[in-house]
């Protein structure tokens, strides 16, 4: 496994990170922790989840999977989006924080999380009160660092002014949607990110599935992610469907899977320090991890290049956003 600082701090994290958005969803709690004691036998320290994933079912999964091995890993959760519709059940408010905080600590048996991730900007409340809630959690020592997701780069960026102004914790990291089929972080995020020293933790960097080329020929194999969501194959376009298929191809010459090749792509993309890989099977995790030890020629990188660089100034594959 390869380890890489996340942004400027001195927190390392594997490479490849495991995402758990379907623990306790499309795979039951046997399951899913077979699939996590998969990756962390294998080097990956990076563990990715949310309070509301899979109704709070991924962090209790998570909580038992880590016992006795908490210290393996780097835990990160995330609050913000929706939990509920009564006031204050959402947002990034001191007082949804601190509530949140204490339920996601209780369901991962854990008395800390590594880093706390605001799961999208808050329009409704001062940055300032967000990031001295954070700070707040930071000293307690129930968070040791804390970073964003789904921030456009001006909303990360005032908050990391704020930081610097008040003498606040700072995010050291942003989780954007990111892949070969979603370049969109390059147009703001990445610049900024290099500049501050943000580190990117990319989220659906397979694209839901569509650079494994699970959907060649629009086919909806069974338990993927079409199947389970169906408002999901509104996502599955002509033009991206096509990018999978000249990745499937480039693989088959590589001899490697079409995943192991897009994840590889996106290792080699500046700021970026650790990828979040889901899985609903252990034997996933063991085809992904072959990406780490994937080396790509500048040639296979500037031919990929070319082939997205329309998804650069495109709509965003996913984004998560309050209202």
């Amino acid at each position: 496994m390869q380890y890489r600082r996340l942004g400027s701090s001195g927190l390392e994290v594997s490479v490849m990170g495991l995402g758990t958005n379907s623990f306790g969803s499309r795979s039951d709690q046997d399951l899913s922790i077979r699939i996590l004691h998969t990756a962390i036998d294998a080097g990956v320290n990076f563990i990715d989840t949310a309070n509301i994933y899979s109704g709070t079912r991924s962090e209790e999964i998570i909580g038992e999977g880590l016992k006795g091995r908490r210290h393996d890993v780097v835990l990160a959760t995330k609050a913000g989006l929706p939990r509920h519709n009564r006031p204050n059940g959402k947002g990034s408010s001191r007082a949804h924080l601190f509530q949140e905080i204490d339920e996601s600590l209780t369901r991962l048996q854990t008395d800390y999380v590594d880093l706390y991730q605001i799961h999208s900007f808050d329009p409704h409340t001062p940055v300032e009160e967000t990031l001295r809630a954070l700070d707040d959690l930071v000293r307690s020592g129930k968070v040791r660092y804390i970073g964003a997701s789904n921030y456009m780069a001006w909303e990360l960026m005032k908050a990391l002014s704020i930081s610097h102004e008040k003498g606040l914790a700072r995010y050291i990291s942003i989780q954007p949607s990111y892949s070969m089929a979603d370049r969109s972080p390059e147009r703001e995020l990445v610049a900024l990110c290099l500049d501050q020293g943000v580190g990117i933790i990319p989220y659906f960097p397979l694209a839901g599935g569509i650079l494994t080329g699970k959907y060649a020929g629009r086919q909806v194999p069974n338990g993927s992610r079409a199947e389970t969501n169906p408002a999901f194959i509104n996502r599955l376009d002509d033009e991206r469907l096509h990018l999978g298929d000249k990745v499937s191809v480039v693989a088959t010459q590589l001899s490697c899977s079409a995943s192991a090749l897009s994840l590889a792509w996106l290792y080699t993309r500046p700021a970026v320090a650790t990828v979040i890989v889901g899985a609903t099977r252990p034997d996933q995790v063991i085809d992904n991890l072959t990406s780490v030890e994937l080396a790509l020629s500048d040639e296979i990188i500037d031919a990929f290049d070319e082939a997205s660089k329309q998804y650069i100034y495109g709509k965003p594959f996913a984004e998560f956003r309050l209202d």
